[in-house]
């Protein structure tokens, strides 16, 4: 069954069609995968992954928590060798 139909420009753009847009909840900004299965070329909506799971997927291992004092402390450290007369 045929949803709706949309025509190729000659720089390879297509408009995705008002009834699609609706069906796969998508606006301004979203981003669709096309993906081949099973012979077809199938047009998704990506999944939108929070924050906090993309810097997990990049920064697997977590750095140790530091208490407050530790990160001043850090801070006077590295703003006096960065200032130091020498």
């Amino acid at each position: 069954m045929t949803l709706a139909k949309s025509k190729l420009t000659a720089q390879g753009q297509v408009s995705v069609p008002a009834a699609v847009r609706r069906k796969l909840g998508v606006g301004p900004g979203s981003v669709l995968e096309w993906a081949e299965e099973g012979g077809n070329v199938v047009v998704r909506r990506m999944r939108r992954y929070t924050s906090e799971e993309e810097h997990r997927a990049l920064f697997p291992e977590a750095p140790a928590r530091r208490t407050l004092a530790e990160l001043k402390e850090g801070i006077r450290r590295h703003v006096r060798r960065r200032h130091a007369r020498g």
